[in-house]
């Protein structure tokens, strides 16, 4: 009796991984929020172009582009989560398993790689963020160093170094891995006896 109840405990448990799944589809529903404001952003763009009356201002434009490219870096983050992160805590989607068009990566990031790609994404907008601030910044005359650019820094920094050691800790546990790989493979015989000798 025992039994059956923990099967079925463990099956509505598995099961509970597609509670998850409805998260990933309002990741989508992001992406085409994304797309409408990058559509928008470059309609405007076009116009302030061809817009004769519009004095022709480099630095805004640069802002311009920052902003389009740090749209484009967000949903390349959202596309990143949704594919690995259904993949290893929903299903692996087997639609896109024979597709010319299926990313290398797809199916092959682990839990471990994904926090190594959210961080990297991040740091990635963040390098965008700070870039237009300092164009703003040598556009706009300011008197001293603005504190919220100074925290900004702060936080960049704080990403690079977070992705840093999330790559050695990662690297450690590998080498741990490979190591204790090395050993089993060498010693495969001790490692039978040992397990005889206590039984």
């Amino acid at each position: 009796m025992g039994i059956r109840v923990q099967d079925h405990v463990e099956k509505f448990i598995f099961w509970a991984r597609w509670l998850l799944a409805p998260m990933y589809v309002g990741l989508i529903v992001v992406l085409f929020v994304l797309m409408g404001k990058f559509v928008w952003d470059v309609g405007l763009l076009v116009i302030h172009i061809i817009n004769p009356a519009s004095e022709a201002d480099h630095g805004q434009f640069i802002l311009d582009l920052l902003g389009l490219l740090d749209l484009v870096l967000l949903a390349n983050l959202i596309l990143i989560v949704l594919f690995a992160g259904y993949e290893n805590f929903v299903s692996k989607i087997d639609v896109a398993k024979e597709s010319v068009d299926r990313p290398g990566w797809m199916g092959a990031v682990d839990f471990s790689g994904l926090k190594i790609k959210l961080i990297g994404s991040l740091v990635a907008i963040s390098v965008i963020e700070l870039l237009a601030n300092f164009v703003e910044l040598g556009t706009h005359e300011t008197e001293g160093f603005p504190t919220s650019l100074f925290w900004r820094i702060i936080i960049h920094l704080t990403f690079v170094v977070s992705g840093v050691m999330f790559a050695i800790m990662d690297y450690i546990s590998d080498m741990r891995a490979i190591k204790a790989h090395q050993l089993h493979a060498d010693n495969p015989k001790s490692e039978m006896g040992s397990s005889n000798s206590s039984i």
